[in-house]
């Protein structure tokens, strides 16, 4: 009994023995893992101190400090202001295109003269007038050389018309006649009608400011005296000025009921006081270049 009690005992020991072995191996896998990850850790942040003190030492052997959050979020601003400058820079150019006319001017610009103008002059006719221009020609504004030493003087005048809306036909023969003869039209590429009317003075600021660099741009009706000589000592006075609008200004009451004789159909955009903006009555007005500029831009 106690020999196979005590046989039973034997390998019961031994079984023991075997389980712990495989246990401390086991651990010391574990253990060697373990050691080989933190060291390999170790290494890493090691090498990323390294570079990063480099690059401290980079930037202070620069003359700059290190960059803190603040600085970068300067950094992130600029560079946004960057694609917005761009941005801008597109629009510029674009507007350009569309008529921006730049402050400088290169001296070999062969559309405009070295020197700038005062003023240039659009007297607003139409077909059927060719009385009203002869005798603005004989009265103020000169014909042939006398018209030529106007502009030296920094002066241009030109009628301005559009087209007829049968192109080529008698009327538009009859301006085309006299401008060869006289050579001072501006012909708009615009319908001549009474309700063309207010595109017909907005191209001519476009034309105007497109063909001639000057101080200011006038509108005048081809039934209208003008003293050259004054009206040139006024828009000098003023030409220390960036944005000027000049003329006989006034402002009136809106009627809006239908049956007034100066019904306002757009009465309700006057608001409640139901009285004009202050402007210049349409006879005779002047708009500083920059002015211009912006109608060209915004046509």
């Amino acid at each position: 009994m106690r020999s196979r009690g005590s046989s039973n005992r034997l390998p019961n020991s031994g079984g023991f023995g075997f389980h712990s072995r495989i246990s401390a191996l086991v651990l010391s896998m574990f253990a060697t893992m373990a050691t080989i990850y933190v060291a390999a850790r170790m290494w890493q942040d090691a090498e990323s101190r390294v570079y990063l003190i480099q690059q401290l030492h980079t930037t202070t052997a620069l003359g700059n400090s290190a960059i803190s959050v603040d600085n970068k979020l300067k950094v992130e601003a600029c560079r946004e202001q960057e694609h917005k400058l761009s941005a801008l820079e597109m629009d510029l150019s674009a507007a350009r295109q569309e008529g921006f006319v730049s402050k400088e001017r290169p001296e070999n610009d062969s559309t405009r003269s070295k020197k700038r103008l005062l003023a240039v002059i659009g007297i607003i006719t139409t077909f059927g007038r060719k009385k009203n221009r002869d005798a603005i020609r004989k009265a103020w504004m000169g014909s042939g050389a006398a018209l030529r030493k106007l502009e030296e003087k920094g002066i241009v005048v030109r009628f301005v018309i559009g087209r007829s809306a049968n192109r080529r036909d008698s009327l538009d023969r009859e301006i085309d006649n006299e401008h060869r003869q006289t050579d001072d039209f501006i012909v708009l590429n615009q319908v001549e009608a009474p309700e063309e009317s207010s595109n017909k003075i907005k191209f001519f600021f476009v034309h105007a400011v497109e063909s001639w660099d000057a101080e200011f741009y006038v509108k005048v009706n081809d039934d209208v005296y003008v003293n050259i000589d004054t009206l040139g000592a006024t828009l000098s006075a003023h030409s220390d000025k960036p944005r000027v609008y000049m003329g006989c200004m006034k402002s009136g009451q809106v009627f809006s009921e239908p049956t007034h004789k100066w019904y306002e159909p757009d009465w309700w955009k006057f608001g409640y006081a139901k009285s004009y903006f202050r402007h210049a009555s349409g006879e005779i007005y002047a708009l500083s270049r920059a002015l211009a500029q912006f109608i060209s831009i915004n046509r």
